[in-house]
């Protein structure tokens, strides 16, 4: 069984004198357009670097493309109704919270603002759901460059917090559409999908931001202590302020929300004497970003107040490994969705996803990822990439803790096998011309939903975003210097 393989939209390789040319032209429009990201390594605001990019669009059947683009509703309305689904997220993330001190000081906020009663029962998800084509070929490899191949997506995860790239999503195709007709391809920016999702999120805050209904309120951003992924948060606010001039954003940090935000008597969130009606978070989805009680007393804050918040706390919880793991279980689909056709085609994206639990299916669990590390994940609650491990550390860890309660903190999933394209990665300082290189992608699309408990005010897929690594990498994270951005090439297979 070999690993199945597309051709790249146009003949490779390029000729080395075209390469460098097409390069060269493109690092400029990447600056000029805002395919940016501030230096990690010799940090300034007064300057952007490129992001990394792939030189030409990546093949993507366009059947599982729309298919992706038709489910994210019905994802959208899954995850809502998980966060609203108090035992549900109790009685999953029980063991979890026993021995994962970050989900445990969310899960203990949702928990104090219900007691309290919860001011605002509005909830804005701006959420992304990353794929992969699976496509585990059982022809050899010479047979499969003679045949086309079959692949099917599978669900990574469902990121609920500062889904980012809603800016460098729709412009990664733009570069790749300049790219292409410098090189005399213009013909083929008609396969490449419209992505308007930075406008489709912003259209979300300024309908949760309408729904709040209080004329002269602010929105509040909030934000990392250093923000190296500049261009993607400072799009949203340009694109709001362009759309909706009379939206006041403020950029905050956690600890300056401490300092500088309060509540009013009518659990109003007060900053600069003005209401805030809609709070975003691009920050507060790891451990390092509350280094205090500090940080944590201002989620808190946030949370008890009468703000539209995305996320609030309940679908930050909503979107933890163990949750998804625990919907792929028999009937788990079928209590939020119903029995039929719905729940089976949620179901028929999950790929195998195992607890870690101290049972009988987790020491099972365990048993299979000793035996046969490669073909797994092992991953814990967190969203933001960098954080799972693989192959001969995934044995390491679970050697460590298997008669410790610290892995069921952990859920096990079957790694996706997609499918090889050939490739330019063209990165900030990286070498002239890169070499040409197996790549493989992952697609995420944009959902935006509003609502409570006991009804949905809106619910919309809103646009896409694709990240590529080399095929021999482990993790992708653009923003990580891991990835690179890249747009879909859809494919009539």
């Amino acid at each position: 069984m070999s690993q199945a393989r597309f051709t790249s939209c146009i003949p490779l390789p390029l000729e080395q004198k075209t390469l460098v040319g097409v390069i060269e032209k493109a690092k400029d429009w990447a600056l000029m357009h805002g395919v940016g990201m501030r230096d990690r390594k010799n940090f300034t605001k007064d300057a952007i670097q490129i992001a990394p990019f792939v030189l030409l669009p990546s093949p993507f059947p366009r059947t599982e493309f729309n298919k992706a683009v038709e489910l994210q509703q019905v994802l959208n309305e899954l995850m809502h109704k998980v966060a609203h689904n108090d035992d549900f997220l109790e009685h999953t993330l029980q063991n979890a919270l026993q021995v994962d001190e970050f989900t445990a000081n969310l899960y203990e906020i949702w928990v104090k603002v219900r007691k309290e009663g919860i001011a605002q029962p509005v909830s804005l998800g701006m959420l992304r759901s990353d794929i992969m084509l699976e496509s585990r070929c059982p022809h050899t490899e010479n047979q499969c460059a003679k045949h086309t191949p079959y692949c099917s997506w599978k669900q990574v995860e469902i990121n609920s917090i500062a889904s980012g790239f809603g800016h460098l999503g729709p412009v990664s195709r733009e570069i790749q559409s300049y790219i292409l007709r410098q090189l005399g391809c213009g013909d083929l920016i008609k396969n490449m999908p419209e992505n308007k999702a930075l406008s489709g999120l912003c259209s979300g805050i300024i309908e949760a931001y309408d729904l709040f209904g209080v004329p002269g309120s602010v929105a509040l951003f909030v934000v990392e202590e250093v923000s190296y992924n500049i261009c993607d948060q400072r799009f949203h606010e340009f694109e709001i302020s362009e759309t909706r001039p009379d939206i006041i954003i403020y950029r905050k940090t956690l600890n300056e929300i401490f300092e500088e935000a309060s509540l009013n008597d009518k659990k109003q969130l007060m900053l600069d004497d003005k209401v805030v009606a809609v709070v975003y978070y691009r920050s507060g989805y790891e451990p390092a970003q509350y280094p205090s009680q500090r940080e944590w007393d201002a989620r808190l804050r946030v949370e008890q107040s009468t703000a539209i918040k995305c996320p609030s706390i309940h679908y930050q919880l909503a979107g933890t490994k163990k949750v998804q793991q625990a919907l792929a279980a028999p009937g788990a689909l079928e209590q939020f969705l119903g029995a039929g056709a719905i729940s089976g085609r949620v179901r028929d994206i999950f790929t195998g996803l195992y607890s870690l639990d101290f049972d009988d299916s987790g020491e099972r669990a365990v048993e299979m990822a000793l035996a046969d590390a490669e073909r797994f994940v092992l991953k814990p609650q967190r969203e933001g990439g960098g954080n799972n491990l693989y192959g001969a550390d995934i044995r390491e860890a679970l050697l460590r803790m298997r008669h410790s309660r610290e892995r069921a903190a952990y859920i096990l999933m079957e790694r996706i096998l997609p499918p090889l394209v050939s490739g330019y990665v063209v990165r900030p300082g990286g070498q002239v011309p890169p070499p040409l290189t197996d790549l493989v992608s992952e697609l995420g699309i944009f959902g935006v939903i509003i609502g409570s408990k006991d009804k949905i005010y809106s619910n919309r897929q809103v646009g896409h975003m694709l990240r590529t690594k080399l095929a021999d990498a482990n993790e992708g994270g653009v923003a990580a210097g891991l990835g690179a951005l890249d747009s879909p090439y859809l494919l009539d297979l």
